[in-house]
């Protein structure tokens, strides 16, 4: 679904990204990892639009895409969620969903005037739709509830929700689990699946939860100094010798108890 190929981003002498090459395939649920600063939410931004790459190629169901902005690459079912959820405070968790899908007649003040009866049937449907999307992440109880008093697990959610209002083919997951109470997440996770098995999205995450990861994703792809390091299952990347050298600064011969915990909870040494 997603191909990059040979991509830097560079900021004046920094390469953020360099030289990084990987492939999410259609239906898949793939797994971002690394340690602070490899680059990941640099090459999501890359990848959703919100940054331009210096060189390199991003292709999206083999169509190249490189330095589209977000909203064109909304429109071809690219979507990307944030660390710190984007709502729309003010207004409902229903109003947050009806927001979404484009092209609604009611924005039209032409349309508005004179053919009221055709927004009304567009409003109409786009709200059952959205209640079947707040049915299907149990967020039923709090549909009239302001999305900005909701917790952020909520939030999360209300994240993805709108992801199914916008059919999207891939959605880029930004560490989807931080700041997320445990029952919360289990729940995220399985509105994740369901969508992968039921819906067929392809999802790309950035999490530092190796449970988390372990759980959803295969394959895991781990970056470390802005390029790709290794690949594999999040059994096969937690043993591997250059992922723990990365993340540890020792390799496996040397790695105590401790630094294992480090490494499964996605810490660096520094930040254990």
């Amino acid at each position: 679904m997603i191909e990059v190929k040979s991509v830097y981003k560079l900021f004046g002498g920094v390469r953020a990204v360099d030289n990084a090459s990987l492939k999410i395939e259609k239906g898949s649920i793939t797994g971002l990892i690394g340690p602070n600063g490899a680059g990941k939410t640099t090459l999501f931004n890359i990848i959703a639009g919100n940054l331009s790459p210096t060189s390199g190629q991003i292709l999206l169901d083999g169509e190249d895409v490189s330095g589209l902005p977000p909203h064109l690459l909304f429109k071809k079912g690219l979507l990307r969620t944030f660390q710190l959820a984007h709502e729309f405070s003010t207004l409902t968790v229903l109003e947050n969903l009806m927001m979404v899908p484009d092209h609604q007649l009611g924005e039209s003040l032409v349309s508005s005037w004179f053919s009221f009866g055709e927004v009304k049937r567009q409003e109409i449907e786009i709200r059952q739709r959205a209640m079947e999307v707040i049915d299907f992440l149990n967020l039923g109880h709090v549909a009239q509830e302001l999305a900005g008093n909701l917790s952020g697990g909520q939030k999360k959610l209300i994240e993805l929700g709108r992801t199914m209002m916008a059919d999207a083919k891939v959605v880029l997951l930004d560490e989807v689990g931080a700041g997320v109470n445990r029952t919360l997440l289990a729940e995220i996770g399985d509105a994740i699946v369901r969508l992968n098995r039921e819906r067929g999205y392809t999802f790309c995450m950035i999490e530092h939860d190796m449970d988390f990861i372990g759980r959803l994703c295969d394959p895991v792809i781990v970056m470390a100094e802005g390029t790709v390091l290794a690949e594999g299952t999040a059994e096969e990347v937690k043993n591997n010798e250059a992922v723990i050298e990365a993340y540890l600064g020792r390799g496996l011969k040397n790695k105590t108890p401790g630094q294992t915990q480090a490494l499964e909870t996605g810490d660096t040494e520094a930040d254990a």
